[in-house]
């Protein structure tokens, strides 16, 4: 590259960047790979502006060697070479339109040299967040690269550190042992608010696991047959209101890509949110939420839910909504790396063509309902 002589930092891009660069006022055109923004030149071109633009937004490489258009000179290269700021990405594909799941499906180990090598978009032998904060590559170009997936035999590091790193990797049964309890006191205590139970409205949570049984116990017994339906009616609407938050949040939070900015700091919290998933889709320690993202990302919701609806009825509705979400989560784990009976090999099938076919379809994990109805389906 030896046409990067840019007073810019040099930055990766595609050419549908470049394409949406074709106006007098925001010009940019491409010659080997290299991209130039040839704005401020427009006005100078000795063979007027018109020969610019009507050339805008794509390669000019084969006209500028044309006699019959205008052959350049040398020193047109070298002039052009001042107005390099970056460079056409080369990295590889590997989501494909014909791609096939089978039951034993499982990739080959990512040659994370010839990998970083062809890309010059992640090294994966080194942290990855600090590369994507301090990164040189356009959004789109980050775009197309962190949906082609690669594999590993271990977790990549997201942090150099590990007091870090620690915090970023999570085992499938972390989530049930921490949510279910918080789920199942949730129902205990929405059935004791509508029964009445004196105290039911108090906190009963204690640090010692052995007193919170003995304070829940008087109350769970006075529990009436109506309160635990009523609770029971909660809990199923929770269900069903989760499987729409798993749509939404999917579709439009975790892949929020064309509305994402493109700036580093926007990109690396893309990155950390799901970028990271769609890029190493079978890490086994980041396929489930770490419980502090859980929390954090519940929080809005479970907050709406107590403005929305009595204590009673929203903490049944939190207890069924948070018993599905650690379905989904368990549920996205063996999507991932399980051998599954029938109805759940086709989801299997379905959840990993939205990793290798079409990241833009196919949003539902537990079903596909929502995509039916919202007309999102991925055809497999």
């Amino acid at each position: 590259m030896s046409e990067l002589k840019s007073r810019r930092p040099v930055k990766i891009f595609t050419l549908e960047d470049v394409e949406q660069h074709k106006s007098q006022k925001d010009c940019w055109i491409t010659r080997n790979g290299v991209v130039y923004d040839v704005t401020d030149f427009i006005m100078d071109h000795p063979g007027g502006e018109d020969l610019i633009l009507n050339h805008a937004g794509t390669d000019v490489g084969a006209v500028m060697a044309d006699p019959g258009q205008h052959e350049h000179s040398s020193a047109a290269y070298d002039m052009l070479a001042e107005y390099a700021v970056g460079r056409i990405g080369s990295g590889h594909t590997t989501v494909s339109d014909d791609w096939v799941a089978t039951d034993d499906f499982h990739p080959d180990d990512t040659n994370t040299v010839e990998d970083f090598e062809k890309s010059q978009f992640l090294d994966l032998r080194k942290p990855l967040l600090p590369q994507v904060w301090f990164s040189n590559f356009s959004k789109s170009y980050y775009l197309q690269q962190v949906h082609n997936p690669r594999h590993l035999s271990k977790s990549a590091r997201l942090f150099g550190p590990g007091y870090l790193e620690v915090f970023t990797l999570t085992s499938w049964y972390v989530v049930p042992i921490f949510w279910l309890p918080i789920a199942t006191f949730l129902f205990f205590r929405s059935a004791a608010q509508f029964s009445a139970v004196p105290g039911a409205f108090l906190p009963v949570l204690k640090t010692n696991p052995l007193d919170t049984l003995a304070t829940l116990n008087p109350v769970i017994n006075s529990i009436s047959d109506i309160a635990y339906a009523r609770t029971l009616a909660c809990f199923l609407t929770g269900n069903i209101i989760w499987t729409l938050l798993e749509y939404t949040l999917h579709r439009f939070l975790f892949h929020i890509d064309a509305w994402l900015p493109d700036k580093p700091v926007f990109l690396t919290l893309h990155f950390l949110l799901h970028g990271v998933h769609h890029y190493l889709p079978m890490d086994r320690y980041r396929l489930v939420m770490p419980p502090p993202l859980f929390m954090a990302l519940s929080f809005p919701f479970t907050r709406l839910g107590y403005a929305l609806f009595p204590t009673a009825v929203a903490n049944g509705i939190i207890c069924g909504a948070f018993t599905f979400y650690v379905l989904y989560d368990c549920m996205h784990y063996a999507l991932h790396h399980t051998q599954l009976p029938q109805y759940m090999r086709e989801m299997k099938k379905y959840h990993l063509a939205h990793h290798y076919k079409n990241f833009e379809l196919g949003f539902g994990v537990t079903s596909k309902i929502w995509d039916i109805v919202f007309n999102t389906v991925l055809p497999v």
